[in-house]
């Protein structure tokens, strides 16, 4: 299943906005894939600032594997947002297996998806 997925996933991902790349880690709680597709969850174990606070929150990744032309999606950027009664905008949870569609081009590197069928589930 999905969520027998086990390991390490490592976050480099720079913000234009702080000028800075930030590094994370995380602890994968789920991983499934389609033919050119990943969708992974992980639980953050290390986080440097200014992003010591994803430790302790699942987030989301997907990539599009398309040879020389990948595109990834991250869930704490601007598609993980859940309207309030008073209609403010606030970041929302993120559970396992979920992830945004891959929507922001990779401009460095190159992704290799790997899929493998889930197996039959038991009869009964």
């Amino acid at each position: 299943m999905p969520t027998d997925a086990r390991g390490t996933v490592k976050i480099s991902h720079y913000v234009a906005a702080w000028k800075k790349t930030v590094h994370a880690e995380g602890t994968v709680d789920c991983l499934v894939t389609a033919p050119g597709l990943a969708t992974l969850t992980a639980k953050i174990t290390k986080a440097e600032a200014p992003v010591e606070d994803w430790v302790g929150k699942r987030l989301g990744f997907s990539v599009q594997d398309n040879g020389k032309h990948d595109r990834v999606g991250l869930s704490w950027t601007v598609v993980n947002l859940d309207q309030n009664a008073d209609g403010a905008w606030n970041e929302a949870r993120v559970g396992t297996c979920m992830a945004p569609a891959p929507f922001a081009p990779v401009t460095k590197g190159d992704y290799k998806v790997v899929h493998a069928d889930l197996p039959e589930l038991p009869k009964g």
